[in-house]
This record gives structure tokens, C-alpha cells and sequence, in this order.
């Protein structure tokens, strides 16, 4: 195991957690809908809890995807997050919203009332998506970051030693990285393709949301609201895909040489996906999963929605996570950099100059290959959960219901 192999696959790692994040948040998605939903205070209640036995799914990976970032690739977290913390802030605190919501909306002495907090579900299931989204729309549109390297040389170590980078963080009065504006990551969204991929990714955790309810609520009035509510939000995340995808294969993309010089190079990631031919062809795969997902779910019968594994949220999702996966790949492999910095070029993240010492990605490794039994069990808890739809009986007959 070299250190350019330990790189890359910690960038597969990463950009793996991403994409199964992108797949968890039809929560957020069927979230954003529960006021239409659910027609009746029980209709309501029977999409809450339907989103709530997987919350926890979503949440957790948000975690596991922010501690994977930290550990492999230091100089992103401290950067983006460190940065960027008005973005990442209204992030996670949508998510503190979410969290609280599910707990207390039907507490006995809610002085806010239950609609308040379902509310609070609405405003997660619209920021959470539109903000990660377009975060994620920023490793290919750049952003305005500097990285003071003085500050992480001084030592005498180099970039890639995350000992030194974690040094350097807690020394008094020094800064690896700010950021170029007062905004604080805020700017992103004055992009409009930051903005039409964070309103696709959106649109597809609303259109992934129909399709997981339709799945796992059986009751008529949710699953007709449902497939039409389907119709409006896949026609949107089409288009919006479409138009950022044939934007992104068009546009200049970030380069870097052998002596780690940052450049813009015409259709690079067009490049990328041609000369990373397996990459191009997970993505026809994803995408063509995706929209059979859509559409076949769109054409059943209406004594045959939900009922098949092989229409619906399962081929959608799958789509979703293969495509989402190509598309982090592509930004990060292929000597490209993957955090562009519109500040000054050169300042550009790549997983080269801003990964951990190989030491820590060496022992890491090791720790993920237990990544397989996780998942196994998140599987096994996933179908316990599932083996029955749910419907109005069980919200009585449930202690633990929301």
C-alpha cells in the first residue's frame, strides 16, 4: 500500500459516505412534505414516524461522513468547516431542529404544539438538502478560502503530516485557513450553479421521500398524495440534474502537475469521466436506476405501489448512490483538485497536498475494513424495521410512536 494508493482510497471511502448521505436524506425529503403529506393530524403523524425510524440512519452518516473527512483529508475540514462555518452552522443546526422535533411533538406539556415542530421538520427537510447540496457543488465551483501554509510549515513539517496540522490548530493566534470574505461560505449560494445543484439534490431527496413513503405507509390517502406529489418534484430534479451535469462536462476544471501546480484545464472532468471509463459508466448505470425508479413506480397500478423491490425507492436509491458516487470521484481523482479556491489558485485543496500523514491513513485502513460488518448490520436493523408497512393501528399500539 503506497501512499498515493492510501490517498485515493480514502477519497473513495469519503465520497462513498456522501453519496450513501445524499440516498438517507429522502428523510429530509418526505420531511419537507409532511404539511401535504398528511392531510389529517393522523396522516401526519403516520409520515413523521415513517421518516422517524430512519432519522437516525441519516444522522449518523452525516457524522461518519464529517469524522471520515477529518481524519483522511485535515486541511478540507479545517478549511471548509473552519471557514465556511455560517453554512455549516445553519446546517447542523437544521438537523438540532430535526432531532428535536421527533422527541418532543407529541410530549405531554408541549406548550408549542405539535404543528410547531413539524414545522421544524419542513425548514430541515428544505435547508438540509439545498445547503449540503450546494457545499457539494463547491468542489467543482470553487471557493473563496485561503490557506495560510507559512503557519503549517513553521514546524518544519510538511502539509500532509496531520500531526503538524493539528499542532498548528492549537496554537494561539495562528489560523491555517480563513476565509477570503465576511461571509463565511454564504457566497457559495450567489453562484446559480451552486444554487441549481443544490436545488436538484433537493428535489431528489423530496422525489426519493414520495417513493420511501409509497414504500412504507400503508395507507390509501398518504400513498395518493404521495405519487402526486412524485410527478412534481422528479420533473424538477430532471431538469436541474440535466442542465448541471452538461454545465459541468462543458466547464474548465481544476488541474494540478506533478509538482502539485494548480491549473484550469478545458472539459476536465468531461476528460475525467472519458479517460476514468469506469466511472462514466457508473453513472449511466446510476442515472438510468434513477429514473427507472421514477417511472416505473409512476406507472404502477395503484394495488402494486410499493410492493416490488425492483421499482420504486430500491433502484432509485442505488442510481442515487452510484451517481452520486462518480461525481465525488471525478472531483477528487485523476490529479484533480477537488477544492478549488477562487482566492488564489494555487490555494486549491487536492487529496495530495491535504491528506493526513500516510501513518494515520495506514492505521485508518485497517479500521475500515470493519466498514462491511457495520453496514451488514445497519441491513439487518433496516429490515426488522421495515418488515411490516405502517399504518394507523400501529401509531396506537406503539408506545415508542412519534
Amino acid at each position: 500500500m503506497t501512499y498515493d494508493f492510501l490517498q485515493h482510497y480514502w477519497w473513495l471511502i469519503v465520497s462513498l459516505l456522501g453519496a450513501i448521505l445524499v440516498f438517507l436524506m429522502f428523510v429530509q425529503g418526505a420531511n419537507s412534505m409532511v404539511r401535504t403529506l398528511g392531510w389529517t393530524a393522523e396522516g401526519r403523524r403516520l409520515v413523521v414516524n415513517s421518516t422517524g425510524r430512519k432519522w437516525e440512519f441519516t444522522f449518523t452518516t452525516l457524522v461518519t461522513f464529517g469524522g471520515a473527512f477529518f481524519a483522511s483529508f485535515p486541511l478540507f475540514y479545517s478549511t471548509s468547516f473552519g471557514g465556511a462555518y455560517w453554512l455549516w452552522m445553519i446546517i447542523l443546526f437544521s438537523f438540532v431542529l430535526q432531532a428535536v422535533s421527533y422527541e418532543f411533538q407529541n410530549k405531554l406539556g408541549n406548550l408549542l404544539g405539535a404543528d410547531t415542530f413539524q414545522w421544524m421538520l419542513v425548514l430541515n427537510g428544505i435547508l438540509g438538502p439545498l445547503l449540503l447540496g450546494g457545499a457539494v457543488a463547491t468542489f467543482f465551483e470553487g471557493s473563496n478560502f485561503v490557506v495560510e501554509k507559512a503557519n503549517l510549515f513553521n514546524s518544519g513539517l510538511g502539509m500532509t503530516d496531520s500531526d503538524a496540522i493539528v499542532s498548528a490548530m492549537q496554537q494561539s493566534g495562528m489560523a491555517i485557513s480563513h476565509w477570503g470574505n465576511a461571509s463565511h461560505g454564504l457566497d457559495a449560494l450567489l453562484n446559480p450553479w451552486v444554487l441549481v445543484f443544490g436545488l436538484a439534490v433537493m428535489f431528489l431527496a423530496r422525489t426519493l421521500g414520495t417513493l420511501y413513503l409509497i414504500n412504507n405507509v400503508a395507507d390509501e390517502d398518504v400513498q395518493c398524495r404521495a405519487s402526486v406529489r412524485l410527478v412534481g418534484n422528479a420533473v424538477p430534479f430532471v431538469l436541474l440534474f440535466v442542465a448541471y451535469l452538461v454545465h459541468l462536462l462543458l466547464k474548465d476544471g481544476y488541474a494540478y502537475d506533478e509538482n502539485g501546480n494548480i491549473m484550469m484545464v478545458a472539459n476536465k472532468y468531461l476528460y475525467n469521466f472519458i479517460e476514468m471509463w469506469p466511472l462514466l459508466a457508473m453513472l449511466l448505470v446510476g442515472v438510468v436506476l434513477v429514473l427507472w425508479g421514477i417511472v416505473s413506480e409512476m406507472h404502477a397500478s395503484s394495488s402494486t405501489k410499493g410492493t416490488s423491490v425492483f421499482r420504486g425507492i430500491w433502484p432509485a436509491g442505488i442510481g442515487t448512490v452510484l451517481t452520486v458516487l462518480s461525481l465525488l470521484l471525478c472531483a477528487g481523482w485523476n490529479h484533480t483538485a477537488y477544492y478549488p479556491s477562487t482566492y488564489d489558485l494555487q490555494m486549491s485543496l487536492t487529496i495530495e497536498n491535504s491528506s493526513s500523514s500516510e501513518f494515520t491513513l495506514r492505521t485508518m485502513f485497517w479500521v475500515s475494513l470493519l466498514v462491511p460488518f457495520v453496514l451488514a448490520y445497519i441491513v439487518y436493523c433496516w429490515r426488522a424495521i421495515d418488515s411490516k408497512k405502517l399504518d394507523k393501528e400501529e401509531l396506537c399500539t406503539d408506545e415508542h410512536a412519534y
